[in-house]
């Protein structure tokens, strides 16, 4: 059986297939193509069509595969009208917009109930602030609808016509009810979303469609599809290779997600204060985590050093950063002056300049800036990680594209204090394969899944060393996050 995976992140997307073979699973690339949130009319939005389009490219190239699903980011969404069309571009969870509806929510839910309800923390872009805000600045929209669906699930009704909402990705929403596992007519009510216009909640892998006649005439795939653990940050964790029970996970990418697997959500005054969330899982497991600024960072440098015609590689980067001086200039990656700069160096230099450092002026004390500051907040939220649940951490699990940086993936293990075992890096793509291969009967549930990775990839695992010296650091990047 062969099994194709998409997984689209806000900077571009991948297609891998795959089939498990003598135990293990083979992984082989197929495509990659780009994404970026496009500007119109002073807004942030995502091409839904474009991306429609590079779906079915992906069908194309890898048109023998017998299942195929996608997987993206989590809180936005689109809406299809009565007619079954899409109702113009959907925003990006970058966008401003729901500066005014955020205050206007929590004067009908105060953040305490949404958080007993729902779990989930409070990030200006969920999606109960995002449905707000269009009840207030374009009610007809909400009105004209039939369903809301979110963006790799609106993909999927592009290609089957099927209207679904997947449980992991209906989880990020602040609409969900994290006890029951179903919308909260609660919530919607006091918002003033109308309830009827969500798709029925599907447990990952649980549902299958088949492509619509036009796809499948178009792409020359007849490839049954799946809807997978939806959102990508699940999709990764149910691609760690753990065992037992005293670990954590950080997923690595353009966002950081640092957190637990758990049986249970965790709803107390400490976990909302602390901004962590609960997120659903694959297995019906709790992804208790909180989300940091990740690689985004980077990645806006190096577009703005390519602006200036200086095109640097990811080796020379790290052999860069690792030449740079220790703890020269250390920011908080969460600070609102990082979420959408027009040129990132200025963002960090004016954050430096603030806070009395060293100003960076290259690419290696840059990037070492960036590393370092990510360490010394994974530190900041595993210590968080620990005092909420009460439950010791004996390894810390990297996946995704951050588990390729062996410098931040050294200084992770050194200012934790903690063994890091990295890789897959590509956990998000395996997590889609593997819930598609347990939804044909291929492999029995995530157990045996994750005993099939183990089989099959080979982690690198990072001792630690200098923690008295990291130890020191995380007092004066504490002090400048508090």
């Amino acid at each position: 059986m062969k099994m194709l995976a998409i997984d689209i992140g806000a900077s571009g997307g991948r297609a891998f297939t795959g089939e498990f073979q003598r135990g293990g699973l083979v992984v082989s690339e197929v495509r990659r193509f780009p994404n970026s949130i496009v500007e119109v009319h002073g807004h942030k939005h995502w091409d839904i069509l474009r991306l429609f389009g590079e779906v079915k490219e992906c069908l194309r190239s890898a048109a023998d595969a017998d299942s195929v699903g996608i997987d993206t980011w989590a809180v936005d969404y689109g809406y299809v009208d009565r007619d079954g069309d899409i109702m113009g571009l959907p925003f990006a969870y970058r966008d401003s917009r729901t500066q005014n509806s955020i205050p206007m929510v929590h004067e009908r839910i105060p953040r305490e109930r949404l958080f007993e309800v729902t779990g989930i923390q409070f990030l200006p872009f969920n999606t109960i602030y995002q449905v707000a805000d269009d009840l207030a600045s374009r009610p007809w929209i909400v009105e004209n609808a039939d369903r809301l669906l979110m963006i790799p699930e609106l993909l999927g009704y592009l290609l089957t016509g099927a209207k679904i909402a997947e449980y992991t990705n209906a989880g990020t929403t602040a609409m969900l009810d994290v006890h029951a596992r179903a919308w909260s007519l609660d919530l919607l009510q006091k918002v003033g979303f109308p309830p009827e216009k969500l798709a029925e909640i599907a447990q990952p892998g649980r549902l299958k469609a088949r492509l619509s006649r036009t796809v499948a005439d178009e792409t020359g795939s007849d490839a049954e599809f799946v809807f997978v653990a939806c959102h990508d940050t699940a999709s990764a964790v149910a691609a760690i290779p753990a065992y037992g029970q005293n670990w954590a996970f950080i997923s690595s990418g353009t966002w950081s997600l640092v957190g637990m697997e758990l049986a249970e959500p965790v709803i107390t005054d400490e976990a909302r204060d602390a901004n962590f969330t609960n997120e659903g899982g694959v297995d019906g497991k709790i992804r208790f985590l909180t989300n940091v600024t990740g690689l985004w960072l980077l990645d806006e440098l190096r577009r703005a050093w390519a602006r200036d015609g200086q095109a640097v590689e990811f080796d020379d980067i790290l052999e860069e950063a690792g030449k740079a001086p220790r703890f020269r200039s250390i920011v908080n990656p969460d600070d609102r002056s990082f979420v959408a700069p027009d040129d990132m160096r200025v963002a960090i230099r004016e954050f430096c300049r603030r806070t009395g450092q060293t100003i960076p002026n290259d690419v290696g004390p840059f990037s070492r800036c960036v590393f370092e500051s990510l360490a010394l907040a994974y530190r900041r939220r595993i210590r968080r990680l620990i005092d909420i649940t009460g439950r010791p951490i004996e390894r810390i699990h990297v996946v995704g594209g951050g588990s390729r940086n062996r410098l931040l993936c050294k200084m992770t293990a050194d200012a934790c204090g903690i063994p890091v075992i990295a890789g897959p890096s590509e956990a998000t793509a395996i997590g889609n394969l593997l819930v598609q291969g347990i939804a044909a009967g291929a492999v029995e549930g995530i157990a045996e899944g994750r005993r099939i990775l183990r089989n099959s990839f080979t982690p690198v695992e990072y001792e630690p060393a200098d923690t008295e010296l990291w130890a020191m650091a995380s007092e004066n990047f504490d002090t400048m996050c508090d």
